[in-house]
């Protein structure tokens, strides 16, 4: 075995998998009690223990797996929820992937953007009102170069729109080199998202042809990353792929694995579910429902609890608001899935959207449900990434900062875009929550609140 292989086993050990779940496959209410009071001191969860977690069946005890979760989310992250658009650069791709509607035998035709166009896109969500991105766009070095990536990313950050500007570029875009890596931290990215889409080895190089095939530069492209100075990594897989069971364990393990190693484990984890796209004939080999997602999120949130967590437009506006609950930090709102996507009607998406709704309608749900939807990137811009960041989210005192700064971003969105009835309602929870601001920050916050009623913006701790 080369060293290469014996890392890749410190990320993924199957054999040790499979003996995991196979041993705890009936655990007893006893031993899931106990895993359930460590779980609830934010210290996280062995893969031992997180395997009899995802072996319990009952009912009773899933419910409470799910309200320990959203205890531990409360805790560490507020009752913030933050806001994000994926932005689709082009879908120009060289791979051939089973799932994806990008997949090259694809005959729709493809479509890249130019600076302009992006500028219109960008615009467009301006104006409903987000402050972040997550960039994205296919595999093509001809057509999706790093130069057109590092271009688009500049024309993000300088294109204006009223009193709106995007604030953050996340950045999802294929595997790629040490050096691609640090133009991306050149240019001023915040968090970087590869999703491994299945940890399980076989199943992944059957479903992939093209570089993306490459198993080996997909699970270690968050190791470049790191290594070229970028700080914020986001994991993820797309449920359906394979057993849900074995690809929670490769994430956790992963976030393990990236600790130990860089001593940072991943700023989010991605639960993304199989969602159909034209052109793609493709049945999930492992259907997961919807309660089993929730019961993934709970679960996920306990076993790596300072990692933000993101749902996105794939799920159901109903089944959103309940992972809100218990686990998610971050979503997508209003989203589309092609280039070109906000400025015309989509004709070939990567794979189909749940929830169609509105940004403002997706804020006015979190409302009803007592949430501060929040556009916040201060930490980002403050410098509280990578080990900062995480010194304050491992013991939970990062919300003492979200819950403020989210505040201050959703003020914003009151003043600028909100419809009268979120309005309303939104001055409403932003009463009752500056009420619980940290007494420290609370006079500051009040002022910087005035403020941005005088017209003032971007105003952040």
């Amino acid at each position: 075995m080369t060293e290469t292989e014996k890392e890749i086993k410190e990320i993924v050990n199957e054999d040790l998998f499979f003996n995991l779940l196979e041993g705890k496959a009936h655990p007893d209410k006893k031993e899931v009690e106990e895993i359930l009071k460590k779980g609830e001191k934010k210290k996280g969860l062995s893969l031992s223990e997180v395997s009899a977690l995802l072996n319990v069946q009952d009912k009773d005890l899933i419910e409470e797996i799910a309200r320990v979760a959203g205890k531990v989310k409360r805790e560490i992250y507020g009752e913030r929820l933050v806001l994000f658009a994926p932005l689709y650069l082009s879908n120009f791709c060289i791979n051939d992937c089973e799932y994806c509607g990008f997949h090259r035998r694809n005959p729709h035709p493809r479509r890249k953007l130019s600076l302009e166009e992006i500028a219109e896109e960008v615009r467009i969500l301006l104006r409903m009102g987000h402050k972040r991105v997550l960039v994205e766009a296919g595999e093509d070095p001809e057509n999706n170069s790093i130069s057109y990536i590092v271009s688009a990313i500049k024309k993000i950050y300088e294109t204006k729109e009223g009193k709106g500007e995007i604030r953050r570029v996340n950045v999802n875009i294929s595997a790629t080199t040490v050096e691609n890596y640090r133009r991306l931290k050149e240019v001023g990215i915040g968090t970087y998202q590869l999703f491994q889409e299945t940890y399980h080895r076989k199943t992944y190089e059957r479903i992939h042809n093209g570089p993306k095939r490459d198993f080996m530069r997909q699970i270690f492209a968050h190791n470049r990353a790191f290594q070229a100075g970028i700080d914020d990594i986001g994991l993820g897989v797309l449920f359906g792929l394979y057993d849900y069971r074995f690809e929670v364990l490769g994430l956790v393990s992963h976030a393990q694995y990236l600790e130990r190693r860089f001593g940072v484990g991943p700023h989010t984890i991605s639960v993304p579910r199989f969602r159909p796209a034209p052109t793609v004939n493709f049945s999930p080999f492992y259907q997961v429902s919807e309660e089993e997602l929730l019961k993934i999120i709970a679960i996920l949130r306990l076993a790596v609890p300072y990692t933000g967590m993101i749902i996105s437009t794939r799920e159901r506006g109903e089944i959103r608001e309940r992972a809100f609950e218990i686990g998610i930090s971050q979503t997508s709102a209003g989203s589309r899935t092609t280039p070109g996507g906000y400025s015309a009607s989509e004709s070939s998406p990567q794979f189909a959207i749940s929830d169609q709704r509105r940004l403002d309608e997706v804020i006015l749900g979190m409302l009803k449900k007592n949430f501060i939807p929040s556009f916040c990137t201060a930490c980002y811009r403050s410098g509280r990434t990578g080990e900062r960041f995480m010194s304050l989210a491992k013991p939970g005192d990062i919300h003492l900062l979200c819950r403020p700064n989210g505040l201050l971003t959703f003020k914003e969105y009151l003043e600028d875009y909100a419809s009268p009835e979120v309005k309303e309602l939104g001055e409403k929870v932003l009463s009752f929550y500056l009420k619980k601001v940290n007494s420290g920050l609370r006079e500051k916050t009040e002022e910087l609140l005035k403020r941005i009623s005088a017209g003032e913006r971007d105003l952040y701790f």
